[in-house]
């Protein structure tokens, strides 16, 4: 047995159809197993605020051993956990293929998962994880709701805060009352010149591009139409996310066949599959084959998917742009997502910005904190603060013109940080830039599109 693994990590299928999956005293001996591989090795201590717990749980015991930590001490170390998937892709040295067979993020799910099965997933947690049902009707409302839902509202916060557990200095994401399949009915026109032309490409909107920022889509579709590829929206439904992070894995099992079955014939005409948020990307190439391994259509959507920075990348690459990008004034600090580093793609997002002439990039690759809905939530919000202190020291010590992320929700929250560093240190950081964007609206600002 060697003392760590060099191979890359491998992900195995996830067993949560077998009824030992959710038995509580199989998981409790998996966790003891696990948990005291990492007491003994503690590589990841600096990742996210599980760590740290489970290393004090640990040390504070009577023996400083895992033996007498008592079982009911594993639910806030679980509770910590936001799936990023970093200490598995990144970090620890005993994932499979190694010996132990480490896979501390679905650990954490199994966990989640029995908890769901018993029902012991809130009520709010469960109506914050219905991301279209939200989105189709706060849509209707969006001007009120999004100044319901500012930070400076004393009216409205703490409401929120007191019955949905939201904390109410958290920056929410905006509504919009037109999503981006509604925009993309009317997109611009494809340039047939280009050298690609001839691809086709179906996005799959996410919940997040559909209902909170459009803008993103139509960067994306006018990057790709500028570069020859036919483009066309489909969303089904959300990929499930939310509900994989709550362990609900019977219902992202139904939402990924729903929208496996959805895509199934544009992949049959020849069309490509684009995620536009790098979380969703990540469900479509990885998780979901994970869930349904001997499912034909999970498999070969799989295969069929790109994140969209990934895509214009392998345009570049292979055919190249018809479009040329002009320089940027001021530099970009690039937050590269976590679960887009998860994809194990490389770092398309820094790849995509370096085609623009004289590109000034810093590149940040720590953590933001937010972990999707995590992060808002009233007793996580300070620890997400914690946890993303760093990057946001990154960002706002290279005092660049623009701060962009390929996670919309991980740029929210980088930005209110460096808005509270700046406050903290005024004489060393300067004010950071009012606003975050993904890298797709910045690549199409330099090429002129939007």
């Amino acid at each position: 047995m060697s003392e760590g693994g060099l191979a890359a990590p491998e992900r195995l299928p996830i067993d949560w159809q077998n009824p030992d999956f959710y038995n509580a005293d199989a998981i409790d001996e998996e966790l003891r197993r696990v948990f005291d591989i990492c007491h003994g090795c503690r590589l990841c201590f600096n990742l996210c605020d599980s760590f740290p717990r489970l290393f004090d749980l640990i040390d504070e015991s009577e023996s400083g051993e895992l033996d007498t930590v008592s079982s009911e001490g594993f639910k806030p170390v679980v509770d910590a956990c936001t799936l990023c998937d970093m200490c598995f892709m990144s970090t620890c040295p005993y994932t499979p293929p190694h010996e132990f067979m480490l896979d501390f993020p679905h650990l954490m799910l199994r966990y989640r998962a029995a908890e769901h099965k018993a029902g012991d997933t809130g009520f709010w947690d469960r109506q914050l994880a219905k991301t279209d049902r939200n989105g189709k009707l706060i849509g209707m409302v969006a001007p009120a709701a999004n100044w319901a839902s500012k930070t400076d509202n004393k009216l409205t916060r703490p409401i929120l805060e007191d019955i949905a557990g939201i904390d109410r200095n958290a920056d929410l994401p905006k509504y919009h009352g037109k999503s981006f399949a509604a925009h993309a009915a009317h997109g611009p026109e494809v340039n047939t010149a280009a050298p690609a032309a001839g691809r086709k490409a179906v996005f799959y909107a996410t919940c997040f591009v559909n209902y909170n920022n459009p803008d993103i889509g139509r960067a994306a579709q006018a990057i790709l139409a500028a570069n020859g590829v036919e483009t066309a929206v489909d969303y089904p439904e959300c990929c499930g996310m939310p509900q994989l992070e709550q362990g609900d894995l019977d219902d992202v099992a139904r939402r990924a066949k729903k929208v496996a079955s959805a895509m199934k014939p544009w992949i049959d005409k020849g069309y490509d599959v684009v995620a536009l948020v790098p979380s969703c990307a990540l469900m479509l190439k990885f998780e979901w084959p994970l869930i349904l391994p001997d499912d034909p259509e999970i498999q070969r959507l799989a295969e069929a998917t790109r994140d969209i920075t990934e895509y214009i990348v392998e345009i570049a690459k292979n055919e190249g742009l018809a479009a040329e990008p002009k320089p940027l004034d001021g530099g970009v600090s690039l937050h590269l997502a976590c679960h887009a580093r998860a994809q194990n793609i490389g770092q398309k997002a820094a790849e995509m910005l370096r085609l623009i002439p004289d590109s000034d990039i810093k590149v940040i690759e720590r953590c933001s904190g937010h972990g999707g809905s995590w992060g808002i939530k009233k007793e996580n919000f300070e620890t997400a603060l914690k946890v993303g202190k760093n990057a946001f020291r990154a960002a706002g010590r290279e005092d660049k013109a623009y701060v962009a992320s390929e996670c919309p929700l991980a740029g929210q929250h980088i930005l209110q940080g460096m808005e509270m560093v700046h406050e903290e240190n005024a004489e060393t950081f300067k004010a950071p830039p009012k606003q975050t964007h993904h890298p797709v609206e910045l690549f199409a600002r330099a090429c002129g599109l939007i």
